[in-house]
C-alpha cells in the first residue's frame, strides 16, 4: 500500500492555502520521518482573483524555496477544469503550468476531474507523461454513479495506456459506505487493471473504514491528511490511518503524532474542520460539503438556519456541485424571481396606537411575566416576529414573517393561531401559500436591492434580508404613534449581524415619518431605552 498525504492541498480550503512556514517545515519533516510515500504539496493554478497562499499555486519558484526532505515522492494536483477552461488548447495549458519533470522538484501530477470531463482529458494526460511525470487521475463524486457509467469512464482511462499510472475515485460528498466502496472498485476493475487509489471524506465518520475497505479490496493508494484537514468535514486522518496500518507496512507513527499535537490541533480549533451533525446531514442528502463549510464559517447563521438550509438544498437539483448563487438562495429561503408586489392594506393600520414588537430572545423569556403585565395594562397592538415561544398567543395580534427559517419550521402552526400574518406574498411559492390557506394575511412586499432603507406603501426595499428590516418598513407604513421593542437584545460586537443592525437602525432613523422606537428590555441597539416595568 501507499499513503498519499495531501494536507497542504486539501487543507488549504480552510486557510486559503496560506500555511505558516513554521508549520510547513514541521509538516514536511514529520511526513518524511513517518515514511509517507507521496506528499501532495498543493494545487497548480493559473492566476485567480483575490489573495490565495502559496499552495494554491505551488509554483516552481516557490518549490525552489523549500527544503524537501528525502523520502517521499512530491506532487501537485491540477483540476481538469483549470486546463479545459483556459484560453488555449489543453496541451498548451499544460505547458503553461508545468515544466519538464527533470526541472522540477515534483514528480507526481494528479488531475482531478468530474465525470463529464473524462472524454476531454486524454491530451492533458498524454502531455504530462511526455513531460516525464507520474500521472494520476481522480474521478470526483464517484458515489452514487451507475456502475455502467463508472466502468465506461474507467474504459476511457484504460485507453490512455501507459500515460496513466494510477486511477483514483473520490468520495467527494463523504457519504459512501463499505458496500458502495466495493461496488465502485468492482465497476472500475471491469475495465482498469492498473494501480488504483481512493480519496475519502469523513462527513459521516466513515473515512477510515472506507480506506481500509478499499485496501482490503486491492486499492493500493490511500489519501489522508493530518487531523483530516480538508474541505468541509475533512478527510481520513493520517494519524488514525497510520495507527492501524503502520506496524505491518513499516510506517512510523510518532513523528505525525508530534506534528498533530504541536501544530495541527490548535489550527483545527481555530478553523473548525472535522465532521459533525451538519456535515452528516449534508452528506446524507447529497449536498456538497462546501455549502456546509461556508454556512458554518458565517456567524450570521445559527444551527436552526443551517439545518433548514440543508433541507432546502436537499430538495434542489444539482447541489452535489457547489454554487455561490445557490447558497445565497438557500440562506434567504427565497428562490422566487417574481416581481415584487404588495397591497396598501398596511397604510395607517396602526395609526395613533402603540405597537409592541416581540422577538424570541433570551430577554423575552427573562421578562415574560412583566411583558404579560405590560400588555394587560397598556393594551398595545402586539406584533410577534415569527411564532413566539414565551408569550401566550392570545396576547398577540399580528405575526410578521419574511419567508425565513422560522416559517419553514412553523408553517402549519400559523393555521391554529387564527391571527393575521404580515408577509411578502411574492416570496412564497404555491406550496407555501397552500399551507397558509384560511389564514388572514396582509401582503406587504420585500425587496433586497437598495443599499438604503426605502419604504413605500406597497413594499420595503433594503439590502438586509432580515425579518427585522422587513418589520421596520411595515411600521413606517402602519404609522403607530409609538413602537416599543421587547427582545431586541443585539449580537456580539464580533458578529456581522450586529453591524448590519446598527446600520439598519441608522437608516430607519433617517426616514422622516418613522415612528419612534423605544426598547423596553436591555439592548445594544441605538434606540431610546425604557423599561418594561415602567407602567
Amino acid at each position: 500500500m501507499k499513503i498519499l498525504d495531501c494536507t497542504l492541498r486539501d487543507g488549504g480550503y480552510y486557510n486559503n492555502w496560506d500555511f505558516p512556514q513554521e508549520v510547513v517545515d514541521a509538516y514536511l519533516k514529520a511526513v518524511a520521518d513517518a515514511g509517507i510515500n507521496y506528499v501532495e504539496l498543493g494545487l497548480r493554478n493559473f492566476p485567480k482573483n483575490g489573495f490565495l497562499g502559496a499552495y494554491a499555486y505551488t509554483t516552481e519558484q516557490h518549490l525552489n524555496t523549500l527544503e524537501l526532505p528525502e523520502g517521499p515522492t512530491y506532487g501537485v494536483m491540477v483540476d481538469a477544469k483549470t486546463i479545459l477552461s483556459a484560453d488555449m488548447n489543453p496541451v498548451a495549458a499544460v505547458d503553461a503550468l508545468f515544466v519538464p519533470r527533470a526541472e522540477s522538484k515534483v514528480d507526481l501530477v494528479r488531475i482531478a476531474a468530474h465525470f463529464h470531463e473524462v472524454e476531454q482529458s486524454a491530451s492533458m494526460v498524454a502531455r504530462l507523461k511526455e513531460l516525464g511525470y507520474i500521472v494520476g487521475y481522480n474521478l470526483m463524486q464517484s458515489g452514487g454513479k451507475p456502475s455502467e457509467l463508472i466502468a465506461e469512464k474507467a474504459c476511457i482511462a484504460n485507453s490512455w495506456g501507459d500515460n496513466l499510472d494510477v486511477l483514483y475515485f473520490a468520495d467527494s460528498l463523504g457519504n459512501m459506505d463499505q458496500a458502495e466502496v466495493e461496488r465502485i472498485i468492482k465497476a472500475i476493475r471491469t475495465e482498469w487493471t492498473g494501480a488504483m487509489g481512493m480519496h475519502t471524506h469523513d462527513n459521516m465518520s466513515k473515512g477510515l473504514d472506507n480506506c481500509l475497505t478499499a485496501k482490503s479490496n486491492g486499492v493500493e493508494w490511500l489519501d489522508a491528511t493530518i487531523t483530516g484537514m480538508g474541505r468541509g468535514a475533512g478527510n481520513t486522518q493520517t494519524e488514525r490511518l497510520l495507527a492501524v496500518v503502520a506496524e505491518e507496512n513499516g510506517y512510523k507513527v510518532q513523528p505525525v503524532y508530534d506534528l498533530v499535537v504541536r501544530h495541527f490541533e490548535k489550527m483545527q480549533k481555530d478553523y473548525g474542520w472535522g465532521t459533525n451533525l451538519l456535515y452528516f446531514l449534508g452528506a446524507q442528502n447529497d449536498v456538497h460539503p462546501t455549502y456546509i463549510q461556508n454556512l458554518l464559517s458565517n456567524d450570521q447563521y445559527g444551527t436552526e438556519e443551517i439545518i433548514a438550509a440543508i433541507d432546502y438544498l436537499s430538495q434542489l437539483e444539482g447541489t452535489t456541485a457547489y454554487n455561490d448563487t445557490v447558497l445565497e438562495t438557500a440562506v434567504s429561503f427565497n428562490s422566487s424571481t417574481k416581481e415584487v408586489t404588495g397591497s396598501r392594506d398596511l397604510v395607517d393600520l396602526f395609526k395613533d396606537r402603540e405597537v409592541l414588537v416581540l422577538t424570541n430572545a433570551a430577554t423575552t423569556q427573562t421578562y415574560r411575566s412583566a411583558i404579560d403585565t405590560y400588555i394587560s395594562v397598556k393594551q398595545p397592538i402586539v406584533i410577534s416576529v415569527n411564532i413566539n415561544e414565551f408569550i401566550d398567543p392570545s396576547l398577540i395580534d399580528y405575526y410578521v414573517i419574511s419567508h425565513n427559517v422560522k416559517f419553514l419550521t412553523d408553517a402549519t402552526k400559523y393555521r391554529t393561531l387564527n391571527k393575521p400574518i404580515i408577509l411578502p406574498k411574492h416570496r412564497f411559492d404555491e406550496k407555501d401559500v397552500s399551507v397558509l390557506e384560511g389564514v388572514q394575511h396582509i401582503d406587504f412586499g420585500f425587496s433586497n436591492q437598495s443599499a438604503e432603507l426605502v419604504v413605500n406603501n406597497y413594499y420595503v426595499d433594503t439590502k438586509f434580508d432580515y425579518t427585522s428590516a422587513y418589520l421596520l418598513g411595515a411600521l413606517v407604513v402602519g404609522q403607530p404613534n409609538k413602537v416599543t421593542l421587547v427582545g431586541f437584545d443585539g449580537y456580539q460586537n464580533t458578529d456581522s449581524r450586529q453591524q448590519d443592525m446598527l446600520t439598519l437602525f441608522s437608516q430607519y432613523n433617517n426616514i422622516v415619518n418613522a415612528p419612534e422606537l423605544v426598547a423596553l428590555t436591555p439592548t445594544s441597539y441605538p434606540v431610546a431605552k425604557g423599561s418594561i416595568y415602567a407602567l
